[in-house]
């Protein structure tokens, strides 16, 4: 199969990316192979790319947005049929023994993995995930529409769920990206004001036409105090100009797996009157599963831009430049991918 791997971790514009050509993955007892149909391009991919993460293995295939369909299964599995249609997400296995999966927080267990990042992930023709962390997908929709909702929507709706928005209440979003105009839309449908903070135009306008009640710049002041907020864009800076947007009480939660340094916060402009900083570490299978039946159930949307698999270099580039809005999904052009 052909495959894309993380050759050098550096920024995209100098070729991290490697395209190979290798045996297409056994999948182990537990797991199933998965034949890729569409994989979505997430922020974590190109910090995977950049090296803004350590690299955990090395020339790892990037990708954890993955619709694929069954190709084969390990000896132990079962309840799943070739030619099933499933989702690997970014969480692919936790020890499932420790105190934090027993408690119901398999997000933090210390033995955690992930897909394109510990194991090779769906910038490929082929990937595997253990049967116990590959998602069933909502039907009417197709691979391209369903790939950013497996990270972006997963990820946009615990950070939602660690923001505590009250019923009724005022969300600002700052960064508008894949992850936040699924997050946006969940918000909307379930009552809530949402304002959007954002450096692009195009973005500012996508959250206008999704229906929020302003959009602005990211260093802007929000119309009126927010109730809760979420963070999508990595820059540290970001958190007081946040913070000071909250109301008393308010919560900021933090979305992103990296975030550039803090600056020092004012204690009695940004953090009295009891706001609080939360951060978002990954997500649990629970979370992946409420915010797949949230989305059929309010017909969330991505707004996706298809690549060929052939031109992933291109799509972390333009990621990373802001050239679109809503989400690059990589689309398996049949190979070999020159």
């Amino acid at each position: 199969m052909y495959a894309w791997e993380v050759a050098e971790p550096g920024p995209v514009e100098s070729g991290p990316l490697r395209l190979v050509e290798k045996p297409v993955p056994v999948p182990g007892p537990d797991e199933l192979l998965v034949r890729v149909g569409a994989c979505g391009v997430c922020r974590t991919d190109l910090h995977v790319s950049e090296g803004d993460l350590p690299v955990r293995r090395a020339r790892v295939t990037p990708g954890h947005e993955v619709v694929g369909r069954v190709a084969g299964m390990g000896a132990r599995v079962t309840g799943h049929t070739v030619g099933d249609r499933v989702g690997v997400a970014w969480l692919s296995r936790t020890d499932g023994t420790c105190a934090y999966c027993l408690r119901g927080a398999e997000n933090l267990c210390p033995a955690s993995r992930y897909t394109g990042w510990d194991t090779d992930g769906g910038y490929a023709q082929y990937t595997t995930v253990p049967a116990a962390f590959a998602h069933p997908l909502p039907g009417g929709l197709d691979d391209i529409a369903l790939a950013p909702l497996l990270c972006a929507g997963i990820i946009g709706h615990r950070a939602l769920l660690r923001a505590s928005l009250p019923p009724g209440g005022r969300l600002g979003l700052y960064g508008f990206g894949g992850s936040a105009h699924l997050c946006a839309q969940v918000a909307l449908a379930q009552g809530a004001t949402v304002h959007v903070l954002t450096r692009d135009p195009a973005a500012r306008r996508l959250a206008l036409d999704l229906g929020a009640t302003s959009a602005a710049g990211a260093y802007d002041a929000p119309p009126e105090p927010l109730d809760s907020a979420v963070l999508f864009a990595p820059v540290g800076d970001l958190v007081p100009v946040a913070l000071r947007a909250l109301d008393r009480g308010g919560i900021l939660s933090i979305a992103g797996i990296h975030l550039s340094d803090v600056p020092p916060l004012d204690y009695e402009r940004e953090l009295f009157y009891e706001k609080e900083i939360r951060s978002v570490t990954s997500n649990t299978r629970d979370d992946a599963r409420e915010f797949l039946a949230l989305a059929e159930r309010h017909r969330v949307r991505a707004t996706t831009h298809p690549y060929p698999m052939s031109q992933a270099p291109e799509a972390l580039k333009d990621l990373k430049a802001g050239r679109f809005d809503g989400a690059a999904v990589l689309v398996d052009d049949g190979g070999p991918w020159y």
